[in-house]
Parts: structure tokens; sequence; C-alpha cells
């Protein structure tokens, strides 16, 4: 038996294997993607912002796009830093009453431990005058082996930081280029795609491009309400630093587990500077838990899976699906993947009720 294919289909073949190629090769390329598909994503949500900016009118002329997209990328860095001057001078100021901690917090688990240590056989000191005892013993006898090890981590931790640098500083090149050109780039996408698909193409980006929307919205309403509860929260327990480690906590939010983790570290910090014994520390940590749950079973799938039509189970499953196939970049693509998604499942859902194969008897 042998086949024959009309030219047609014989272009419908090669041009799915040049797809399938490209496809290939971009899995391959995966790990010098990340600045642009970093950029795509940042684009995507501030070119709104670039097309209202360059529709107004400064001195009855309209603002270039250029100029409009240097302004609103000024913003969201400037935002990024201020953030980043919030969060340093906590840190800072931690890490100062942190070293003055540190001796009397030293000597109080050695006049708990010691005893009980003594009665079993081991004699230590685990005050300050010990610890540096012990570390010096610890250098003097494998030194060699400490050298070697730190050599390595740091010859390790300077290619890792490398490419960090690389990496971060192809994003705001990428970010400005494709700002500036992206309705060009969007309109050389629809002109790659087959006549015959395009209308139906152009309704399913509509559609994800709402969805993303309300996504968007959704996750701004989850940080600001965050923002407000470990803010208030922190403040009722006494928390000096309340204020700005509500802050950082809720803005952080939408990268999972940063945001709650770092927030979580710098109030239990904060709470074992300031409070006596260890109450502090178990409110804290009580507040946070709190805080997990409202955003993990009330906020997230309420404000955010309801405004993209997605079941509060299915944002959970989401979730922990893409978290377990791609890793932390799969929980940060989660739900707006699955978005994506429910639109085109709901079409081939639509399509499969329309077949015959569904509705023949």
């Amino acid at each position: 038996m042998s086949f024959s294919f009309n030219p047609e289909q014989k272009q419908t073949v090669l041009w799915l294997a040049v797809g399938l190629a490209l496809a290939l090769l971009l899995v391959q390329l995966a790990p010098i993607m990340a600045p642009f598909v970093a950029a795509g994503i940042l684009a995507y949500a501030m070119n709104p912002a670039v097309d209202w900016m360059s529709a107004r009118r400064l001195s009855r002329l309209p603002i270039p796009r250029e100029a409009a997209v240097a302004i609103v990328m000024l913003v969201f860095f400037a935002t990024i830093l201020a953030l980043a001057l919030i969060v340093i001078p906590v840190v800072q100021k931690q890490i100062v009453q942190l070293q003055e901690q540190i001796p009397d917090s030293l000597s109080r688990l050695n006049t708990f431990l010691a005893p009980k240590l003594q009665q079993i056989g081991i004699r230590v000191r685990l005050d300050g005058v010990g610890v540096k005892r012990l570390i010096s013993q610890y250098f003097s006898t494998s030194s060699d082996d400490i050298w070697a090890a730190v050599l390595a981590s740091a010859k390790a931790g300077g290619v890792a930081l490398l490419s960090w640098l690389v990496t971060l500083s192809l994003v705001p090149i990428a970010l400005f280029y494709l700002l500036l050109d992206w309705h060009g780039l969007l309109a050389r996408i629809e002109s790659t795609i087959p006549r015959r698909w395009v209308a139906h193409a152009a309704k399913l980006a509509c559609e994800v491009d709402d969805l993303l929307a309300q996504y968007l919205r959704g996750q701004l309403a989850v940080m600001l309400a965050l923002c407000a509860y470990y803010s208030a929260a922190l403040a009722l327990a006494g928390l000096d630093v309340a204020i700005s480690v509500g802050i950082i906590t809720g803005l952080l939010i939408f990268i999972p587990y940063l945001g709650f983790g770092l927030g979580l570290v710098l109030a239990l910090i904060a709470a074992l500077l300031q409070y006596d014994g260890l109450h502090g520390v178990v409110l804290i940590a009580g507040i946070y838990g709190v805080g997990q749950f409202l955003e993990s079973f009330i906020l997230t799938p309420r404000l955010v899976g309801e405004r993209i039509g997605l079941h509060p189970l299915t944002v959970i499953f989401a979730l922990l699906a893409f978290g377990h196939l791609f890793g932390f970049v799969g929980v940060l693509l989660a739900l707006p993947a699955s978005a994506i998604l429910s639109v085109a499942f709901r079409h081939l859902r639509a399509y499969y009720l329309d077949s015959s194969f569904y509705r023949q008897l």
C-alpha cells in the first residue's frame, strides 16, 4: 500500500516539521532564554501603560513612544529600587541588633545547656569564648579541606553570579526594544498565521488577553490585601518594624515562597531581638501561619481564581502540578498558564461536543 500526498498536504507536513524543529530548538536554548522570557512577561504587563502614556499630549504634541517607554520603565525600576530601600535598612538594622545580642544569647544558651551536656559526659562551653575555641580547633585541624571547599564554592559561585549579572543586564535592554516595537511584533506574529486560522486565533488571543488582565488585577488585589493584613497584625503584636516587614511580605507575595519566606525570617529575627522569651516568636509565627492560610485558601482562589474562571481546587492543583513539573518557574507561571489552557480546553470541549464522534448514537 502506498500513500501519496497532494501539494497542499506536502506543504502542511513541511511547515509542521519546521514548526516542530523550531520548538525543539527553543527547548535546547532554554538556558539562555530566561532574560527574554522575563522581558516578554514584563512587556506584556507594561504595554497598556505605555499605550496610555503615548496617547497623551504634552503641549499639544503627542508623547513619542520612545519617551513613553522610557518613562514607564523608569517608574517600574524606581519602584523596585524603593522596595530594595525598604528592605535593606530593615535587614541592616536587624543584623546590627543580632550582632549585639549574640554574646548574651550564647551565655544564656550555655547556662541552659552546658549542665545538661555535662550530665551525659560532654564538656563544652557554648558562650562566646567556647565557640571561638571550637572554631579555632576546627580550622587548625582541617584547614586544607576548608580552603579547598571555599575555593571550589567561590569558583562555582563566581560563575553563577556572573551568569545572573548577564541575565539581569539583558532584561532591561530586551524590555525596552520589546515595548518599543510591541504592536509591530504582534502584527508580524499575526501575519505568519495561516489565513484560514487568523479569525479563530485572534478570538483565542482576545480571550487569553482578557483572562490575563483579570489575573493581574486579581493578583494586585491579593498583594494589597496581604500588605494591609501583615502590617496591621504585626503592628498589633507590637513589632517595631511592623509596617516595613508587612509591606515587604505583601508586595513580594506574587513570587511564591520568596515573599512569605523573607517576611517570616525578618519578622522572626525582629521578634527574637525585641521580645524576651519565645512568646513573641510564637505570636509572629501564628500571624504568618494565618496569613499563609488566607492567601492559599481564600484570597488567591477567590480574587484570582474566580476572576480567571478557575475553581479554587483547580487553582491549588495548578500550583502543585506546575511546581512539581517545572519547579520555581512553574509555580510562578501556574495561574496565567492555567488561564491560557482553560481557554484552549473550553474551545476543545465545544469542538468535541459538536463533533459527530460525540453526537452519533
